[in-house]
């Protein structure tokens, strides 16, 4: 065994056979001062920006703005260019004039090019002039030297870019190998000393940073005749950079970019995932900053500013009556620093007309720095939350509407062993009467682990498998990783290799590293010669044994490489046009996402919705599929985290994100295992995973903690109207399913760090008991003058307060809040589709004004027919004045249903004398009622009305 460890750098997988508890080996991931360009981009102080704007360089076109920008110490040109977007976005790019070689600028991300408003200039001024936004009131000041932004709304300032003067553009350059480049260098450095404005400090480190006069406004360097430009100082690791025993070539040299950026009157910022890491960011002064680079840690820590398995490089910015968001379009390698500030005291007096009062004002500071590529931001200025998600969700796409058995439970384990070992899972969820949908095989169900095959031992029937799953409403998910067996006689392999469809060294070899079949090469999914042959491969007649029961799961896809450098693929590495590994980096991950799920839509013939699940992602891979927050571990810590993870992936447009119910690593006890079942229920993707045998299955837990276990997956299939509502609307209008409670209650400061406990949708607050032993816990109930009902009790709560909460090991505090209406379905079901047809049941939570809204939305649950045929059904549901009527909120909608309405339950009314039900043909029936003056609770028995008709409910 040692031996074999010793061909696993990490000794990843054995470790886990071993049953050893480890913790993650920090010694093999980067900290910002091992990482060259993070280290010399941090060591620049603020305040002594080299950057010029050449303002009469102004070129103003009908929807972009461009002027240069010139580094006063290297008199290297830039271009910035300025869109004012519509819908309340404003967009930079910065990049070189005159690059040696192309920058790589991220594609496939956004939906297309955003539509611009008009530009025009409505102020200028000795060394400043004002750009107006289109017709939003939004206004941009330039300011000359040191150039900076002001983004203003009518006289508030929202939000100044390079500010502190910590824009870096380190320019390419050739090398210097030749003794005249050395002379040259020693002269150019001669020359330094005799400046008119000699550097603040030596450039030492900092080198290609490119450190500027320490007083721009002084300088008169841009009045002498141009000079060719002054290379900056080189530090060791410029043209070379080694890691361990890893060596990373830079052809180029260094050329990250970075800027910062100030938030005033913003003390709360979020976002950027993946960091299991509370919602609210911390500021990282004293520390490493954020780290946005997609790894595979194994068994991470808990709050900590770590990369891990995927990137979104979006942070939103939250304070009372106005939210703001950041995108920076940069798939390399990218850190991000936050800090804070005092606006009053930093800005120009110019500026102080445009603040709102005087004194000082907390504020944030955000850095960005990235290895390579230009410069790519989006301001989305809101003013609102949701406006923020619906802004970012025009720029990349809304969450793909999920097929509905998607949202029920998941079962899965490493590994399945055979055919009859599924066969004795599924049979074990209907002995013990526990609803399932989808049952998972891990690596090792393929021959060999090669993707897309079968271990002819192990599942020498696939296809049977399949169809007595789906005879009995359920259906099957197979892992297909990224790393492709090296191996002759596999086709795959021999097919990739033949085509040259492989990721390239820098030689031009196929790049080979270590993964889980040994030897692997890795597919150049950034090729689309290469996602159209993969997603062919998902064809019914390539990938032998499938059906449409058949799903998929992208792991490892990173990409994970266990002899690789930081676990991953070395960053000289050759991609299709020859980009190299460090351009694109975060992005490799929603490639394979991307090809994936084409595949599986294709396989349909473009009719049937796709379900994957991807570990690694980056901005857009909302469009493609599921996330999950990784191989976590079973403690309370974990389960804790896994909140303010998937809070943070909703914020970042990833709403279709979950946990690892029970912790992947190690063994839960029971007492961990019914809180993480009874937490999984409330999030949007619900799995249950462990490499432990203990952790399986919920029936070998005692018949006590099973009942538990059943209770709360009942819930989640009652509750699963609510969440497929919910997903139609994040689908439609980017706002997360899964919410902080500040998306709802934007001026309730006591929200604005909140994340033990959340929305779904709008309706439902979660408070998942995550303490061993616990006997109550507080739940904060928002909302001035509104009320809150218990969803089990319905005990009425008056809001705002923090409410005591008991608890036992059985309950899991969710309040309905009042003024909502929300569908359910009651009946215990083996699976979504056997449900599917199930009359509904509709909990109307009265206002203090005795009224409530809610909706239904319907579809097959599994094709595009929703989009393509209208073939939908969407209802809304309004109590008013002792009636509750129903009515389509979509008169689009051409689909009917069996369904039927069973039960009505109003929460906070008292008894009425008689319910009257009439339906559209004006036919009036009286309903029988059942009526808890204790509780204030009326239940109307057997309305029999379809759910898709029109009707009303009067009580008189």
């Amino acid at each position: 065994m040692a031996a074999a460890l010793g061909r696993w750098p990490l000794g990843l997988a054995l470790c886990c056979l071993l049953g050893a508890s480890l913790a993650v080996d920090r010694g093999n991931f980067k900290t910002c001062e091992q990482s060259g360009f993070c280290r010399r981009q941090r060591r620049i102080q603020p305040g002594n920006s080299p950057y010029r704007a050449l303002l009469e360089s102004l070129e103003l076109g009908p929807d972009v703005a461009r002027m240069r920008l010139v580094n006063e110490a290297t008199q290297v040109p830039l271009l910035l260019e300025l869109w004012g977007l519509s819908g309340n976005v404003t967009r930079l790019r910065i990049q070189e004039l005159n690059p040696l070689q192309p920058r790589y600028q991220v594609p496939d991300v956004l939906l297309g090019e955003p539509p611009a408003e008009r530009l025009e200039v409505t102020g200028r001024d000795e060394g400043t002039l004002e750009l107006a936004l289109g017709p939003g009131g939004h206004r941009l000041l330039v300011t000359e030297r040191p150039f900076r932004l002001d983004l203003l709304r009518h006289r508030e300032l929202l939000c100044s870019v390079n500010a502190r003067g910590l824009l870096v553009f380190e320019h390419q350059r050739r090398r210097r190998d030749s003794l005249a480049d050395k002379v040259s260098s020693v002269w150019d450095k001669i020359k330094s000393l005799f400046r008119r404005d000699p550097p603040k400090d030596p450039p030492g480190e900092e080198g290609a940073a490119q450190e500027g006069p320490e007083d721009g406004a002084g300088s008169t360097q841009s009045e002498k005749p141009a000079e060719p430009p002054a290379e900056p100082e080189e530090e060791p690791g410029a043209w070379e950079e080694t890691f361990k025993t890893h060596t990373d070539s830079k052809p180029y040299g260094p050329t990250s970019v970075g800027l910062d950026f100030s938030l005033p009157g913003f003390e709360h910022v979020y976002g950027i995932p993946e960091h299991a890491e509370s919602l609210r960011l911390r500021p990282t002064e004293g520390g490493d900053p954020y780290r946005l680079y997609n790894l595979d840690v194994f068994q991470y820590e808990v709050f900590t500013p770590m990369a891990l398995y995927g990137s979104v490089p979006l942070l939103l910015a939250h304070r009372p009556r106005l939210s703001l968001g950041l995108f920076w379009l940069n798939a390399a390698e990218t850190w991000v620093d936050i800090g804070s500030n005092t606006a009053g005291k930093t800005l120009f007096g110019k500026l102080l007309d445009y603040m709102q009062g005087g004194g000082e004002t907390p504020q944030t500071e955000v850095r960005w720095m990235s290895e390579s590529g230009v410069i790519d931001v989006f301001l989305l200025l809101g003013p609102g939350p949701a406006d923020v998600t619906a802004q970012y969700g025009r720029l990349t796409g809304t969450q793909a509407l999920p097929p509905l058995f998607s949202l029920g439970y998941h079962q899965s384990r490493w590994n399945y062993q055979d055919e009859a070992d599924v066969e004795a899972v599924e049979r074990g969820f209907e002995e013990h009467e526990l609803p399932l949908d989808v049952i998972w095989l891990d690596i090792e169900h393929a021959d060999g682990k090669r993707y897309f095959t079968w271990d002819p031992s192990k599942f020498p029937n696939p296809r049977g498998m399949l169809e007595r799953l789906a005879a009995r409403k359920r259906r099957m998910v197979s892992i297909v990783d990224p790393h492709i067996k090296v191996d002759g006689g596999y086709r795959v392999h021999s097919e990739l290799r033949a085509r040259g469809l492989y990721v390239k060294t820098k030689d031009g070899n196929d790049y080979e590293g270590w993964c889980w079949p040994g030897s692997s090469a890795y597919p150049d999914f950034t090729n689309p010669e290469m996602r159209e042959w993969w997603a062919n491969m998902f064809a019914y007649d390539q990938y032998e044994g499938s059906t449409e029961a058949l799903f998929t799961w992208n792991d490892m896809n990173e990409p994970s490489v266990f002899s690789g450098p930081e676990v991953t693929m070395h960053k000289d590495a050759r991609h299709f046009g020859g980009w190299e590994h460090r351009e694109l980096h975060n992005i490799y991950g929603l490639y394979v996402h991307k090809a994936t799920a084409e595949g599986q839509i294709r396989r349909s013939g473009g009719r049937l919705r796709p379900f994957v699940l991807s570990r690694a992602f980056f901005a857009g891979s909302q469009r493609y599929g599921a996330v999950w927050t990784g191989d976590n571990t079973a403690d309370w810590e974990h389960l804790r985290i896994s909140i303010p993870m998937c809070l943070s992936f909703g914020l970042a447009g990833l709403a279709f994100c979950g946990a690892d119910v029970g912790g992947f690593f190690q063994n839960p006890g029971p007492e961990l295992q019914v809180r993480w079942y009874q937490a999984g229920a409330f999030q949007p993707f619900f799995r249950a995973r462990t490499w432990t045998r203990r952790g399986a299955s919920p029936w070998l837990l005692s018949p006590e903690h099973l009942a538990m276990v059943r209770a709360a997956l009942r819930r989640r299939y009652a509750l699963l109207p609510v969440w497929y509502t919910a997903f139609y609307r994040c689908h439609r209008q980017g706002i997360p399913v899964m919410r902080p409670l500040w998306m709802e209650f934007p001026d309730d400061p006591q929200t604005f760090a909140m994340d033990d406990q959340y929305l779904i949708d709008r309706v439902l607050l979660v408070h998942p008991v995550t303490e061993p032993d616990a006997l109550g816990v507080n739940v904060y109930l928002p909302g001035e003058g509104e009320v809150w009902y218990n969803d089990e009790t319905h005990e009425q709560h008056r809001a705002p307060q923090t409410l005591y909460v008991p608890v036992t090991l059985s309950t899991i505090p969710v309040f309905q809040r009042g003024g909502t209406v929300i569908p359910r379905q009651d009946r215990p079901r083996r699976s979504t589709e056997a449900m599917r047809n199930d009359p509904f049941t509709l909990y109307v939570a009265l206002s203090p004004q005795g009224t409530a809204q809610g909706d239904l939305y319907l579809d097959d649950g599994v094709s595009f027919d929703y989009a393509t045929k209208n073939a939908f059904l969407h209802r809304h549901f309004s109590f008013a004045n002792g009636t509750l009527t129903s009515s389509s909120a979509d008169p689009r909608g051409s689909m009917s249903s069996p369904a039927w309405l069973e039960r009505v339950v109003i929460l906070g009314v008292g008894r009425p004398d008689s319910a009257l039900l009439t339906t559209h043909d004006g036919s009036q029936t009286p309903l029988q009622f059942q009526h808890d003056p204790a509780r204030s609770v009326l239940t109307l028995r057997r309305p029999g009305v379809p759910i898709g008709a029109d009707w009303s409910i009067s009580l008189r």
